[in-house]
């Protein structure tokens, strides 16, 4: 699915979306900008890099950060339940990674993320995974930008199958 083809089924859908990206820095929401009518669709995004960054603007615990890394699912989900609380928006994206060999413990090019809906007043129903990337530093970023999209409609339909509430603009506003 295209960028513009994703633009259609946000639309669709009501879907308004925040990011919460570290190893991808903004590459996300860089994409859905770069189409016209994004405005209806961004409504913020964080870039958040640093440990303290992601606790002190997306809420991340301390203790999940030490007990699962940097680069696990734990933070992703808890980066993408964070953007949600920061913003108006029914879809939040997170991503959390390494392009390089920098920690002995997890594979160069592996990258974590969580897609998070809002349902109603209800917490947020999270989605996770990994995934690893081949290739340069910034090739991973963009691929990783890429997939992190690319998924919106299959945890969509998985959303919708399981809770069979809508995520649109009545849930954004609440």
């Amino acid at each position: 699915m295209d960028t513009s083809e994703l633009i259609h089924f946000l639309k669709a859908r009501s879907l308004k979306l925040v990011t919460a990206e570290s190893c991808t820095a903004g590459l996300i929401a860089s994409s859905i900008a770069d189409v016209e009518g994004a405005g209806d669709l961004l409504e913020c995004a964080f870039v958040a890099y640093s440990p303290a960054a992601k606790e002190r603007c997306l809420g991340v615990r301390p203790e999940t950060i030490a007990r699962f890394n940097l680069t696990s699912e734990a933070v992703a989900r808890e980066m993408a339940e964070g953007a949600l609380r920061g913003s108006c928006a029914s879809l939040a994206i997170s991503n959390t990674g390494v392009t390089d060999d920098v920690d002995p413990d997890i594979p160069a090019g592996t990258q974590c993320y969580g897609w998070a809906f809002r349902d109603g007043d209800r917490s947020p129903v999270v989605f996770s995974e990994t995934r690893q990337f081949d290739g340069d530093r910034n090739e991973i970023r963009r691929r990783s930008a890429d997939y992190a999209l690319a998924r919106i409609p299959h945890w969509h339909a998985l959303f919708e199958a399981r809770h069979g509430a809508p995520t649109g603009s009545n849930a954004a506003s609440a």
